[in-house]
């Protein structure tokens, strides 16, 4: 004989074996009890929907490719271990009212205090709590000076071909 604590071990057993209690005024006129146990199919096929996963990287952008911000303090920090440079950052306002700390690629940049900037998802992978990347020749940020290649991703337009 099987014991209901048992049933925990099979999920749709072990739901079909919780009885759904429904009030006299839902109750249809040929029931005479007022609970109804699920059947083995009804469980299948009214399955529990989880809800979608959310992406917990980028949750400032809420759900935008890019946000538009202000830079409040530009400054540099150091990366984690073992790697060792000098990280330019920027600590940006969002148009949505949050505070985020966004990572400036390339070499060399303008921002300042004040600098309208555009963000883009994407963490600084060496820096504790970089999520965002600035993205370059848009707004006041220039693009990177002299650059030839990976120029889209640094804000850089075709060279005239001479």
């Amino acid at each position: 004989m099987i014991r209901f604590a048992q049933y925990a071990r099979y999920p749709v057993i072990s739901r079909l074996m919780k009885p759904t209690v429904i009030s006299p005024f839902q109750a249809q006129a040929f029931s005479s009890s007022s609970v109804m146990l699920k059947t083995l199919n009804q469980t299948i096929r009214n399955k529990e929907k989880r809800p979608e996963k959310t992406n917990k990287q980028s949750v400032a952008l809420e759900g935008s490719p890019f946000r538009r911000g202000v830079c409040t303090r530009v400054f540099t920090v150091k990366p984690k271990k073992p790697n060792s440079a000098v990280r330019k950052v920027a600590r940006v306002r969002l148009s949505t009212g949050r505070s985020v700390t966004a990572y400036i690629p390339g070499i060399g940049h303008n921002a300042q205090e004040h600098a309208v900037v555009l963000l883009r998802g994407g963490r600084a992978q060496d820096c504790p709590g970089v999520q965002y990347h600035v993205v370059r020749g848009v707004y006041d940020i220039a693009g990177v000076a002299g650059r030839v290649t990976s120029r889209s991703k640094y804000g850089v337009k075709k060279p005239k071909a001479a």
